[in-house]
């Protein structure tokens, strides 16, 4: 996964695609894996943290009758805060593009999710100069 960091798009491309390859005949450990990797660089780039995320996103999408539940749980909350902590990122540049979109996600009388939340407080700590 260190190559996702290549500047080449198409070995990131490449990276891409061989993890969800894997994650077609062992979802799991491909997910784990991805998650493990994205604790031990929480530092990483967030271009280099999407190519990773859009795999995992996609090995859960085409598996997801074969998780166990509890991996399931356990990679959705990474999942969330992974993608969080990419908007924040992100908005520490384009704040304004990143509060539009996600603004989209309240609606009246609905309680937003706690990641939508999270993610607010995390723009206002991180642009609030």
């Amino acid at each position: 996964m260190d190559a996702t960091t290549d500047k080449d798009l198409l070995v990131q491309e490449q990276i891409y695609n061989a993890l969800c390859y894997l994650g077609e005949s062992e979802p799991e450990e491909i997910l784990n894996s991805c998650d493990e990797y994205l604790r031990q660089h929480d530092k990483l780039a967030y271009p280099h943290r999407v190519i990773i995320l859009k795999a995992m996103e996609t090995v859960v999408k085409n598996n997801i009758a074969l998780l166990d539940k509890s991996t399931a749980k356990e990679v959705i909350r990474d999942w969330q805060q992974a993608a969080s902590n990419v908007l924040v990122a992100v908005g520490q540049r384009f704040i304004n593009k990143v509060m539009e979109e996600v603004l989209t996600k309240f609606q009246p009388g609905i309680l937003p999710h706690y990641f939508v939340m999270q993610t607010f407080a995390n723009l206002s700590v991180s642009n609030g100069e």
